[in-house]
């Protein structure tokens, strides 16, 4: 973004002397925090305190102190204020926000007799890819916690470019940030500020719309900062007597292979991935050990549908660099997809043995082991992740489905509910919690999660499927139908909105359009068998007991244990007068399901007209029984009435 140049009164004529620090002895991890604690602010608007950001003590002049931060963080309210590591409030003095020109920082002052410390500045061009960096920053308060709490990660520099890029971000690194922390400082192992970050890819979030929602991926594992050289460079636009010691590093004359993985990144969120592939390669061609390339490549390939080729550059990334975790957890989705879950298992556990706190690897590792039928394995993996980041959204939405898949309701419910308090958005959240519902027999509160799903995403084909389902049991066969049109034309190929219409339009007698759209579900998917049963029962509705009988052998021969297709089938041939293969398929049926009443009372008509009246007595007596235990009066009271006519002499 291009910012005005606003010279504002309150920062003309102060020197800002920054003093160019020689690289020291490197600190410690715990050295390093301490001094970005001191140096780091959190920036509030007056007015919304949970409209927050970060920015780092540069300079102090008897009783002002000049912060830098990112300008979007200062650019939407008339009034901030500065929280000091101290936990004290200060307001920023009126008309001191400057923003540098052409890029996302600027200069904040605010008054205090407090004495606190400031940044040491490095060069942030001696921060090569692969060597530490260090982040720290407030992230935003919450209905959760409501004091600004200081967050300290450790990472590397993925990449470190020399051209210009959008808003001046040029340097990436792999440490994790939170939401808050723009504006704070990205420092190396001598606690000296190399760089102001302000924007970050959620490691913690459920991977890229575009693929799966319930396995986590880390596209980049970029989060960027604008270069502190780059502020050095453009502090005397914005005030000539700014006193500083600039580093004069030389300037390449072509540009580096971080420029081109920095600018496939840049095409990558414009959706112009076979332009991110070009630079990819082109980046691998001036540096064939660059690692992040060629991870970053697997990853677009995979995404375009090159599965192999994302195996080829996540192998090659390896190679390279042995130690990153990522890389390993990235190949193991790839391998899944492929259908090598065993090859999927071995990278996640590679993953977890290189980053012991990696949540994403257990996330995934979870999910893969619930597929293979270790449902233990995962809800353990699920366990760890939730431990190590307690606000990934998505492990618990993972959990919730794997507890519902365990007959565990009430757990799954707690998981979906969690799920959507970390992420309010999750249209997947609520569609399945929605599913939960309805296995609850609560349909409003189903009704109500579908709803909400929908409107948070409206073309979520699941979603006005899973309302339609539940619109028809509670007798909505308008509303339900209106449902499966939408799930329709959204997800053309949904075999089971179409068979979930069919069912609707035959509960209103519409058993031709029943028909052609249990056709276009078997069409989609040929080995449904519950379809062939319910064409079959409307083929019997419409006097085709034939072509009901051929359904019911598809059903039949596609799950050998249905039940419901044997008791259907015998009907067909009872009504063709063949009350023996109608017998035959009474007695498969129970013998299959003993408590499917209707097979008991089907079965005592054919043995009736047989002539066969004890055995009818017996099956209607099991009949009335079953119907009485499971609540169908009216069934019940019928079959009694058979009885009563049965034994008059």
């Amino acid at each position: 973004m291009n910012h005005p140049h606003r010279l504002n009164a309150a920062i003309l004529g102060i020197g800002v002397a920054l003093v160019q620090v020689l690289p020291a002895q490197s600190l410690t991890k715990v050295e390093v925090s301490k001094i970005a604690q001191g140096i780091t602010v959190m920036i509030q608007s007056a007015q919304n305190p949970r409209n927050s950001g970060s920015g780092i003590i540069i300079k102090r002049d008897g009783e002002t102190y000049t912060v830098l931060t990112s300008y979007h963080v200062v650019q939407n309210s008339p009034a901030y204020r500065v929280l000091t590591p101290d936990k004290k409030q200060h307001p920023i003095i009126q008309g001191s926000i400057q923003p540098l020109p052409g890029v996302d920082l600027a200069l904040v002052q605010f008054k205090s007799a407090g004495a606190y410390s400031v940044a040491k500045i490095g060069d942030s061009a001696q921060s090569p890819s692969g060597s530490t960096s260090f982040v720290a920053g407030f992230p935003g308060t919450n209905e959760v916690g409501t004091e600004p709490e200081y967050y300290f990660t450790s990472g590397e520099i993925a990449a470190n470019g020399s051209r210009p890029h959008k808003d001046g971000y040029t340097l990436a690194y792999s440490n994790q940030t939170l939401p808050g922390m723009s504006g704070g400082p990205v420092l190396n192992e001598q606690g000296e500020v190399i760089g102001i970050h302000g924007r970050g890819e959620r490691a913690d979030l459920l991977q890229n719309p575009r693929l799966r929602n319930d396995i986590a991926v880390l596209k980049t594992e970029f989060n960027y900062a604008i270069p502190i050289n780059t502020f050095l460079a453009l502090a005397p636009q914005v005030n000539k007597t700014l006193a500083l010691r600039i580093p004069s590093p030389s300037v390449p004359s072509a540009p580096k292979a971080d420029d081109f993985v920095l600018q496939a990144d840049e095409k990558y969120n414009t959706g112009d991935l076979k332009g991110a592939i070009a630079d990819l390669g082109q980046a691998i061609r001036l540096d064939p050990k660059s690692a992040v390339a060629y991870r970053n490549r697997g990853f677009v390939r995979n995404e375009l549908g090159d599965k192999q080729g994302a195996i080829a550059d996540y192998g090659q990334a390896i190679r390279v660099d042995p130690k990153n975790a990522v890389t390993y957890a990235n190949r193991g989705n790839v391998r899944r997809a492929l259908g090598d879950k065993q090859g999927a298992i071995a990278d996640l556990d590679q993953a977890i043995r290189l980053d012991p706190k990696f949540a994403v690897a257990y996330n995934n590792r979870g999910f893969f082991r619930n597929e293979l039928g270790d449902k233990q394995g995962a809800i353990a993996d699920y366990d760890q992740a939730i431990r190590l980041n307690p606000k990934f959204a998505g492990t618990y939405a993972n959990r919730g489905r794997l507890r519902y898949q365990l007959g565990d309701k009430q757990g799954a419910i707690t998981d979906y509910d969690q799920a959507i308090r970390l992420d309010p958005k999750s249209a997947v959240a609520y569609a399945n919690r929605g599913n939960v519902r309805r296995g609850l027999g609560d349909k409003q509160g189903a009704i109500a999660d579908y709803d909400q799903a929908i409107r948070l995403d409206p073309k979520s084909a699941v979603a006005y499927r899973n309302r339609g389902f539940v619109r028809n049991q509670l007798g909505d066969k308008q509303g339900a139908i209106a449902d499966y049109d939408q799930a329709i034309r959204l997800d053309p190929k949904s075999a089971v909105a179409y068979r979930y219409r069919g069912n609707a339009r035959r509960a209103l007698r519409d058993n031709l359009g029943a028909i052609a759209d249990y056709d276009q579900a078997i069409r989609l998917d040929p080995t449904i068998a519950a379809v062939y049963n319910s064409r079959g029962n409307t083929r019997s509705e419409l006097g085709d007991e034939q072509r009901a009988i051929a359904d019911y052998d598809k059903a039949i021969r596609l799950d050998p244990k249905f039940a419901a297709a044997y008791n259907n089938r015998g009907l067909s041939r009872r009504t063709l007068r063949d009350n023996l293969g109608a017998i035959a398929d009474y007695d498969q049926a129970i013998r299959l399901d003993p408590k499917i009443a209707d097979a008991y009372n089907n079965r005592g008509f054919a043995r009736r007209a047989l002539g066969d009246k004890q055995g009818a007595i017996i099956d209607w007596q099991k009949a009335a029984a079953l119907y009485k235990a499971q609540g169908n009066e009216a069934l019940y009271r019928k079959v009694i009435e058979l009885l009563q006519e049965i034994n008059r002499p």
